[in-house]
């Protein structure tokens, strides 16, 4: 009998440090895991016109800025719009399920250029609060701890497509504030910034690679001081 609890004991013990040993292993692989960035908006995070868009757009330009312990990845669609009620919502677009799919602990947001659009804000911009809580909700449902940026868009340098940078501007940006305000998150201006690089923006709209690499930059600077581990 006493043999028999010895061996029971010695068993629970045994099973004891085998789970102690894989708890400490896969907290060590976790650290050890690239920080995972997503870089979330419409043709501008895609890098639609960007030469080279594989090296330059402005995801890929700050995967490099970081370097191997962080892994960023573009989630960009061109065209998409944060109204779930615009000619393209992000939310129905895959990319956005691959976004939420890989659980990221940080989020780029960079949406708000096509919501401009007649077609889109005239009739639709009393849901753009609704709308763009609802995407930050999602990404806070797929990770807790994610910590969300949301970028002011670009200027619009004219009008082309249909955006509008006076929308932009008065409507979009005041809007945007108050949501980083009610939702506790951190905001990164690439308006203000950019409002002298024209010439970066080829079509008025969308930038180069060195237009991109600005944007790389202003992320970066907004990003660096976070301590995610």
């Amino acid at each position: 009998m006493l043999v028999l609890f010895s061996n029971r004991f010695m068993f629970r013990l045994f099973q004891s440090f085998l789970f102690q040993v894989f708890s400490l292993s896969a907290e060590a692989q976790s650290q050890n895991d690239p920080i995972r960035i997503a870089c979330v908006g419409n043709s501008i995070t895609f890098g639609s016109g960007v030469e080279n868009r594989a090296a330059n757009c402005y995801p890929n330009q700050l995967q490099r800025m970081f370097g191997e312990k962080y892994e960023v990845q573009n989630f960009g669609v061109s065209g998409a719009t944060l109204l779930n009620l615009g000619d393209k919502p992000y939310m129905k677009e895959p990319a956005y399920r691959d976004a939420i799919q890989f659980k990221p602990e940080i989020v780029v947001i960079k949406l708000g250029t096509n919501d401009s659009k007649p077609q889109n804000w005239d009739e639709f911009k009393t849901y753009f609060v609704r709308d763009y809580k609802s995407l930050v909700g999602s990404f806070r449902l797929a990770n807790p701890q994610v910590k969300i940026f949301i970028c002011l868009p670009v200027p619009a340098f004219g009008e082309v497509f249909g955006i509008r940078d006076k929308v932009i501007k008065e409507e979009i940006l005041p809007l945007l504030k108050s949501i980083v305000m009610e939702e506790k998150l951190t905001i990164i201006d690439l308006y203000t910034p950019l409002l002298g690089f024209g010439e970066m923006f080829p079509d008025k709209i969308h930038p180069n690679a060195k237009g991109s690499r600005k944007i790389a930059e202003l992320v970066f600077e907004g990003l660096k001081e976070l301590k995610i581990r």
